[in-house]
């Protein structure tokens, strides 16, 4: 099955929508609206090279994804700097786009990264950038740091979130392109993989010029064949909770297995011992989900930040791409 051309009309510097999910562009408390990803543990050094990414040769190890995880020892702290965030639960205080955090260090270290979420900012260690930040730092503005360069500040913030997107998007299909059972697929998403690489590695001046709504909603037709073909390999019918208001839902033990999960809002819902493997979850909002006992294994679109925006324990099964978060017991 052919997909459609992947188009880049041109657009307004800046603009950026999703149609990934359909609960994405929607308001949300979560880290996606701020702050970064358990900001690192390393000081930057001029030693450090360049990232080289090349999604496009997948290992056995991570699925060829290791240059789209987030590596804050390369990183100009650009998630603790160019996003927002608002007080709530997910964040301790008020901060505006551009405005450095009050806890990120001279060396573009996290202060309080060990303790980010006694002190009131678990929304950071839900973050994932899929390695924009280093992307940014080291590829579009050639190690050149926004305190170093003011001038250069307002670009570098501008262009973060679309490569995060582009790289969101690199991670999917990546993913996708290891499932055999999405072959008749494959041809149409390597084509997408080596354009958006490509295009994320322009200068700051093409990025911001790209229309990264209208290559996501195409991207997204190409992820939602993939997702049905495999999703086909469960006998019998699944389930369609596509979109679905499930928050609070009681879900314990639940059969999910090639469930349609896409965007559906499972905020707080008790997904104790459901069987979610081979579901597709790509935009499903799974903040304080409880995924104790869990089978994961084989789910679709699941990402590290979903992972840790939720709750689970020594008995949740994850894909062996993800990382069992630190906060789980």
């Amino acid at each position: 099955m052919s997909g459609p051309a992947i188009r880049l009309p041109a657009a307004p510097a800046g603009q950026v929508s999703a149609a990934i999910g359909e609960n994405e562009g929607k308001p949300r408390r979560t880290a996606a609206n701020g702050a970064r990803l358990a900001a690192g543990a390393h000081t930057l050094s001029p030693k450090h090279r360049a990232p080289t990414t090349d999604s496009r040769k997948p290992s056995v190890a991570d699925g060829g994804r290791k240059d789209l995880r987030a590596d804050c020892a390369n990183c100009f702290g650009l998630c603790c700097v160019a996003l927002p965030f608002a007080r709530s639960a997910d964040f301790a205080v008020d901060k505006n786009a551009g405005q450095p955090c009050s806890n990120l260090e001279a060396d573009f270290r996290c202060g309080i990264h060990t303790r980010l979420r006694e002190k009131g900012f678990p929304g950071c260690t839900a973050y994932d950038c899929f390695g924009a930040g280093q992307k940014v730092s080291h590829v579009t503005f050639d190690g050149r740091d926004w305190r170093q360069e003011p001038d250069s500040a307002r670009r570098m913030f501008a262009v973060f979130p679309l490569m995060r997107q582009l790289h969101e998007l690199l991670w999917y299909i990546t993913e996708a392109l290891g499932h055999p059972s999405a072959r008749p697929a494959h041809q149409d998403l390597r084509k997408a993989l080596g354009r958006i690489e490509e295009l994320s590695r322009g200068s700051a001046e093409s990025l911001l010029e790209l229309d990264v709504a209208a290559l996501r909603g195409d991207v997204n037709v190409l992820l939602l064949q993939a997702s049905e073909r495999i999703r086909a390999t469960v006998p019998g019918r699944k389930k369609n909770h596509r979109g679905a208001d499930l928050i609070g839902a009681g879900l314990a033990g639940a059969d999910l297995r090639g469930a349609n999960l896409r965007g559906a809002l499972l905020i707080a819902a008790d997904l104790s011992a459901a069987d979610l493997r081979t579901a597709d979850l790509i935009g499903a909002d799974m903040r304080d989900a409880d995924l104790s006992g869990a089978d994961l294994t084989g789910s679709i679109f699941l990402t590290q930040a979903q992972v840790n925006a939720a709750k689970g324990d020594t008995a949740t099964r994850l894909p062996p791409a993800l990382g069992r978060p630190a906060h789980w017991h």
